[in-house]
């Protein structure tokens, strides 16, 4: 019988891939907290935990009539973005897969109400969601998956996801590590503008209400008050949150939903990215 060891919302922000004298320049000669908050997780947390599979919510990952879960035995290959290329080109990635999981995770999907599909075609692309990442994080023996983030879902479909992958968890002897790999508030500057705000202070986030809605949720995830983020769920989306926040809502959804009380360690501040909410939020299995 499978479990997860524990899970975060880790902000995958493009400036964490840039050379550190550009993170710097962008940062009035300070570097982004996100950047040694992923050596930090990884040095004081994923160091001390036992685990055999990552699964990462992928809110890069956009598809259409079903969420799809990564059924490769392996992923490997060289990752340049056609966002930011400038920023992220040729980023080497070599990850193992778990096809076992992902099938009987994908067979699951119509039991809990909504359609879950495993790909294993080699020339799926992968997204920088997963990518940045796995590039601090990754170990090198364990399996990495991803699953999508559906455009046309609603906070009810990925708790849905959520749900079946907390069964096929159970089902199958894995220890797991769960990544929701986003954004808070997600409203970038107008091109215009933008480059008047690339430094990491709340000051730059798109506006005072978009921080204030980032803040109260953070400070909810401290207390372990999972379950009132849930039910404001239409309230945040007024906000903007990357992807509808279907990162989040699939790892509480696999982790308990309301009765989720895990409580949050901060292992960033909460910054600024071009208008956008960023943070990583730690949260242990007890």
């Amino acid at each position: 019988m499978g479990k997860v060891v524990g899970c975060g919302l880790i902000a995958h922000v493009p400036t964490v891939m840039l050379p550190q004298d550009i993170r710097h320049e962008l940062n009035n000669g300070r570097d982004f907290t996100v950047v040694e908050g992923f050596h930090r997780l990884r040095r004081e947390v994923l160091s001390e935990l036992d685990y055999d599979l990552v699964i990462v919510f992928d809110s890069h990952w956009f598809t259409t009539v079903e969420y799809i879960i990564t059924g490769h035995a392996r992923r490997t290959g060289k990752y340049t973005s056609d966002e930011l290329p400038r920023g992220m080109s040729q980023v080497p990635f070599d990850l193992p897969g778990d096809p076992e999981f992902a099938v009987a995770a994908a067979a699951l999907g119509r039991k809990h109400g909504t359609w879950i599909t495993a790909i294993d075609d080699p020339h799926l692309p992968i997204q920088y969601a997963t990518v940045n990442p796995a590039f601090y994080l990754q170990r090198g023996k364990e399996a990495w998956v991803s699953v999508s983030c559906a455009q046309t879902g609603e906070s009810e479909d990925f708790l849905r996801v959520g749900r079946a992958l907390r069964e096929a968890i159970a089902n199958i002897d894995r220890r797991v590590v769960l990544l929701a790999s986003g954004a808070m508030s997600h409203k970038f500057w107008p091109l215009q503008k933008l480059r008047e705000h690339e430094a990491a202070g709340i000051e730059h986030i798109f506006s005072p209400a978009h921080s204030a809605a980032d803040l109260e949720r953070i400070a909810w995830m401290k207390a372990g008050d999972h379950a009132r983020i849930l039910a404001t769920m239409p309230e945040f989306l007024k906000f903007k949150p990357e992807a509808n926040f279907g990162h989040y809502l699939m790892m509480a959804a696999a982790m308990g939903e309301g009765e989720w009380r895990a409580r949050g360690r901060l292992y960033s501040e909460y910054e600024n990215a071009i208008g956008t909410g960023q943070v990583h939020v730690w949260f242990d299995s007890r």
